[in-house]
């Protein structure tokens, strides 16, 4: 079954690589989306895919190999909408 997990991630996530070790996780996974640069300082992640792969995401989001510091992941589902080709930094 294929999903949209939505998270925001919040702690010192920006100007540390962060969305370029989601977006390595993401193809790994063979997710499709973007992550994007908030102007709170919090990373908005966006993928599509079955949702078990979307859950493995998630873990590596919250584990200590992501860069910088983690200070909480708030997540949302809802049925895939299409429209991703591939992964996007923003």
């Amino acid at each position: 079954m294929t999903v949209r997990l939505t998270a925001i991630v919040t702690g010192r996530v920006q100007g540390v690589g962060f969305r370029y070790f989601v977006r390595r996780q993401a193809e790994r996974l063979g997710l499709a989306g973007t992550a994007t640069n908030l102007p709170t300082g919090e990373v908005e992640v966006m993928v599509e895919g079955p949702r078990n792969a979307c859950e493995r995401l998630v873990a590596a989001l919250r584990s200590d190999a992501a860069p910088g510091s983690v200070a909480a992941v708030d997540v949302s589902w809802s049925a895939a909408e299409g429209g991703f080709a591939g992964f996007r930094e923003r």
